[in-house]
């Protein structure tokens, strides 16, 4: 898709997305994220926004399921895959209200926010990095 479209991508065509960013990570971080899955969805099941106490299905973009690396340890290795849930609906309508970044861009920050919970970075710590490179 390309990132001058008005066209709403697909749940296809944002999941290439997402895997375009994971390809483009340096490797080293590629390496660390291992066999991270990603799943894109229009929104989050009915049981995750109550888990999460979330009313408004809208507000939840992205979700990221697994154990943090910084917690895990050789005698203590997650059971599942780690992975990174992109929430299609609520991107776009993200984008949408945003007007300033293309939806390939809002993608790739959402995916990179949830592989961050991966790496073992609070909201918090991602934050102060993103603030740090601007």
């Amino acid at each position: 898709m390309s990132a001058l479209t008005s066209i709403a991508p697909s749940v296809d065509e944002m999941y290439l997305t997402a895997e375009k960013c994971f390809a483009d990570l340096p490797e080293f971080m590629r390496k660390a994220a291992g066999d991270v899955r990603i799943l894109v969805m229009d929104y989050a099941e009915d049981e995750t926004l109550d888990e999460m106490q979330i009313d408004d299905a809208l507000e939840l973009t992205g979700l990221y399921v697994g154990i943090p690396l910084t917690l895990e340890s050789v005698t203590n290795p997650s059971e599942y895959r780690p992975l990174v849930y992109l929430y299609r609906l609520p991107i776009l309508f993200e984008w949408a209200a945003r007007g300033d970044v293309t939806v390939e861009e809002l993608v790739t920050h959402v995916f990179i926010h949830e592989l961050g919970h991966h790496f073992g970075w609070s909201d918090e710590e991602m934050d102060a990095k993103l603030e740090e490179d601007d």
